[in-house]
């Protein structure tokens, strides 16, 4: 890992994914010297059930930036519309782009398995536009400079911490994230217009307290924290060293890596 440079981005769907699931952590780096980038694929435009979709873009856009500036990242504008996001060769290209100027060191995203295909899309773009960061080869859209360097790619919990046949994912790793809840909190109340969009149509009782839940039922399974993330790390082949794990290096006491059970390795080393 790169001493010198402290970078990570987080990757998701739609705005307030971060701030379900990511945005703790985000926090907890910022606090060690990272620079914080905030990105949503989608722009939220299918989540209001009686605005339109112009309107609910502006509106959306207006929340994210705002919790963006709360945690202190910068903000990129989405690509693609909800349920528009393909694993295709435009968005990818423009992903790859946006991943060279921002050359992260840590890149945040999905669970390879989640409960929508906005989710696993983002993850499989955000995994391959850090991949090819150094393909000379690759052109992106617009053109950018391959980036040298290595980069850690983490994926987050999916939503009810399980896959889309309900099997339960547990983390390879814990986030304490108690100390920043109030923040994380504020940051997921910037997304406002999303409370009763959220009720109605998924059921979520408020979406301030199914991200409590969540952080809870989260921190209760590392049995060390009142409030946690979960997060394993991708494969480090074409990414970064075998043993590289800047969460843990970085985050030190905030950090919980359960002890691997009978016969499993937790990190690929052939």
């Amino acid at each position: 890992m790169d001493a010198e440079r402290r970078v990570v981005v987080a990757i998701a769907a739609h705005p307030d994914d971060i701030e379900f699931g990511m945005v703790g952590t985000l926090l907890a780096l910022g606090e060690v010297g990272y620079d914080l980038h905030y990105l949503n694929l989608a722009s939220g435009s299918c989540g209001s059930m009686t605005k339109s979709a112009d309107e609910v873009r502006k509106i959306r856009a207006a929340e994210a930036q705002s919790a963006a500036a709360l945690i202190g990242a910068t903000w990129y504008p989405p690509l693609v519309d909800d349920l528009e996001i393909f694993y295709t060769d435009g968005t990818l290209r423009r992903l790859a782009g946006i991943v060279r100027e921002i050359s992260p060191t840590i890149v945040l995203t999905h669970s390879p398995q989640d409960y929508m295909e906005d989710h696993t899309n983002t993850c499989r773009l955000a995994v391959t536009a850090a991949f090819s960061r150094g393909m000379g080869n690759y052109r992106t859209e617009p053109q950018r400079a391959p980036t040298e360097g290595k980069v850690t790619v983490y994926h987050a919990m999916p939503h009810g911490l399980c896959d889309p046949l309900a099997r339960p994912i547990r983390p390879e790793l814990f986030v304490d994230v108690a100390m920043l809840i109030e923040r994380k909190q504020a940051a997921l109340e910037c997304h406002a217009s999303q409370k009763d969009w959220l009720d109605e149509s998924q059921g979520m009782d408020s979406y301030v307290r199914s991200m409590l839940r969540m952080s809870k039922a989260l921190g209760a399974m590392s049995g060390r924290f009142l409030h946690a993330e979960g997060w394993r790390r991708h494969l480090h082949f074409g990414f970064c060293d075998a043993d590289d794990d800047p969460l843990t290096e970085h985050l030190g006491e905030r950090v919980f890596v359960p002890p691997a059970s009978d016969g499993e390795q937790r990190f690929h080393v052939a």
